[in-house]
């Protein structure tokens, strides 16, 4: 921890201006991101996670409530945990309800807020206030941050960097105040910052950059010296920052691994992966400068990566690394801005593959910032040795932003819905099986059935063994009433993957439609056990009173009912297994429960009037 001899004179590398200029720039900062993403506030729930995260999440659903917080912090659903992600999504519910606009509202407020935030942090880290910000208008502005702000999914990703810039103001008070409540705020909002995603694991090493550049605080000739402390010193400093970030890596790693969302050794060896990793370093900053072309998803290109290209990569990223070191002695920011972008890439880069995706725009959000820095103080210094720099400055500014501001707002135009968004990925990338699937829902909704067909087969005839593609061909197949294929893609689906219960649950549908209920079982079975959805316990209900296993299909309405208490469709079939286990009265208690809630429910009621029925006749027996 620093202590208060520290020298402070190098704080602030220039006279810090005005409170009123500062309040303009953080109003027009405002006023125009708003503008530029305005219309994200008339998009819809996406087919991609959204259904996963808030359309289709019952503890989402239930709003913030004692039994819902515990789920958010004990959960590890969707391969993450991060119960202030869920708990953000659980106020927007109890705020919008359905209305996916004011979910696309919540987060572009907070993405105003991390550009503003961005501004104000590095002003006071370095006192120049137009190269702060014009950092903060291109992270504010550019189309690679579009998926992160558009897609109601990626909360996580806006709401983690809101921590991750706070976390890096109180860093900075810290060093300019060096206190124990002000160490121990650095370290309450990087926690936070961690619950809404793990990618701020990388956030102490940035510190260390910053130690070095704008804040000064590291001695490169070791111990304490003039210019500030030894790297030891500042590394143990941040030993209890390091020890959170192991846990954090430790839970996400678990948690990754149990949702599938780690990718195995086949298709994805060492080499493969460090080749497109590689290759992805420079395609982030290619889209950086010449943004378009830009998907929802981008396939991996797996053992057909170009070795050659990934090499060609590899020596630009050493050469530029080089040089930077060569310069970075005199112009610090130049290590500080590379080094961040290199860095922040690390945990998403791919050298663990984590989902089937060969790069993603929303790993840009914080990690592009680098670069950022690196343009505005470059431009800063380049053009501060002309005569009338002012007028080049605001020039090249003007016309840069406002290119990328024209450039977000179409962009985000992609991502108004399910099929415009695939579609579009469908344009600019080539192979894209997931794009090809993503739109089944949507398409079956709108009756456009065969158009599901033709997609799906195209996912699966590119990726034979992608799970999702044969479960959706399987599931529309059957729409169709062609069921035996369904069955056939349906079984390719679980041989794909084991651990998929939609597919089981489908399978069992269609085996028990085809009447083939003793197979069905098995299947629902496997279904109940790791979904554990009402509907599929009353489907596994179903196909066990058919078999007249009439004992385990009671027990599987319970715990239908058990979730969904006032189902009428639930009480009437557990009347009927009550009934064939002679126990009238509790299946007239079940019918009649069932009418209480729909009383023009038909089957209720005759089934109702068939047990009376054999009330009587047990009655007139007994009189006799």
């Amino acid at each position: 921890m620093a202590n208060k001899n520290h020298r402070r004179d190098n704080y602030f590398r220039r006279a810090p201006a005005g409170l009123g200029k500062s309040f303009w720039i953080c109003l027009v900062l405002t006023v125009v991101t708003a503008a530029v993403f305005y219309q994200v506030c008339s998009y819809e729930f996406l087919n991609f996670d959204d259904s996963i995260y808030v359309s289709q999440n019952a503890n989402v659903q239930s709003g913030i409530t004692l039994e819902s917080v515990k789920w958010a912090f004990t959960t590890d659903y969707a391969c993450f945990w991060h119960p202030l992600t869920w708990l953000s999504h659980m106020l927007d519910w109890q705020l919008f309800g359905s209305d996916p606009g004011g979910h696309h509202l919540s987060s572009l407020i907070i993405h105003i807020a991390n550009t503003l935030l961005l501004f104000i942090v590095l002003k006071q880290m370095t006192g120049a206030v137009w190269p702060s910000a014009f950092a903060a208008a291109l992270f504010a502005l550019h189309p690679l941050h579009v998926e992160s702000v558009a897609w109601v999914s990626e909360r996580k990703d806006v709401l983690s960097t809101f921590f991750w810039i706070l976390t890096m103001w109180a860093y900075v008070r810290f060093v300019h105040r060096p206190k124990v409540l002000g160490y121990l705020l650095v370290n309450v909002f990087f926690a936070l910052g961690l619950m809404a995603k793990p990618m701020l694991v990388t956030l102490p090493f940035v510190f260390l950059l910053l130690d070095f550049w704008p804040l000064d605080r590291i001695s490169l000739k070791g111990g304490k010296g003039g210019s500030g402390y030894s790297l030891s010193y500042l590394l143990v400093e941040k030993i209890p920052l390091f020890v959170m970030v192991l846990a954090s890596c430790i839970i996400a790693f678990i948690a990754q691994k149990k949702g599938g969302a780690i990718q195995s050794e086949e298709g994805y060896i060492l080499p493969v992966r460090f080749a497109n990793a590689s290759i992805s370093y420079l395609q982030y900053i290619s889209k950086m400068f010449w943004p378009v072309r830009l998907a929802m998803f981008y396939p991996h290109p797996g053992r057909d990566v170009s070795f050659l290209l990934a090499i060609i990569s590899a020596v630009v990223l050493l050469g530029v690394t080089v040089v930077i070191l060569r310069f970075g002695k005199n112009r610090r920011y130049l290590v500080t801005g590379w080094f961040w972008y290199l860095g922040t890439l690390v945990p998403v880069i791919g050298i663990i593959q984590v989902g089937a995706h060969a790069m993603a725009d929303r790993y840009s959000y914080i990690t592009l910032t680098g670069l950022f820095i690196i343009i505005a103080w470059g431009a800063d210094e380049l053009f501060g040795k002309l005569s009338g720099r002012k007028a080049v400055l605001w020039a090249g500014a003007i016309v840069i932003l406002s290119s990328l501001a024209i450039r977000s707002y179409f962009q985000q135009q992609y991502w108004k819905d399910t099929i415009t968004l695939c579609e579009h990925a469908l344009e600019v990338t080539e192979n894209n099986y997931m794009a090809h699937s993503g739109m089944t829902p949507v398409l079956v909704e709108q009756g456009r059935v065969d158009e599901a067909i033709w997609h799906n087969t195209e996912a699966v005839r590119i990726k034979p063994d992608y799970v999702v593609a044969l479960n959706g061909l399987g599931a529309v197949l059957y729409q169709a009433g062609r069921v035996d294929e369904a069955v056939s893609y349906y079984k390719k689906a679980v041989e794909a993957d084991p651990e998929m219960p939609y597919a089981y649950a489908n399978l069992g549908i269609a085996l028990a439609g085809q009447g083939k209920f003793a197979e069905a079982v098995e299947y629902y079975r496997v279904a109940a056990e790791m979904l554990g959805t009402p509907e599929i316990h009353k489907d596994f209900g179903d196909a066990l009173t058919k078999l007249g296993k009439f004992e385990e299909a009671v027990a599987e309405y319970r715990k239908a009912l058990s979730v969904r208490p006032d189902d009428p469709d639930v009480l009437n079939e557990l009347g009927i297994a009550l009934y064939h286990l002679k126990k009238l009265d509790e299946a007239v208690a079940h019918f009649n429960r069932a009418l209480s809630i729909d009383p023009d429910h038909i089957a209720a009621k005759k089934n109702l009037t068939v047990v009376l029925e054999k009330y009587k006749l047990e009655n007139a027996e007994d009189v006799k």
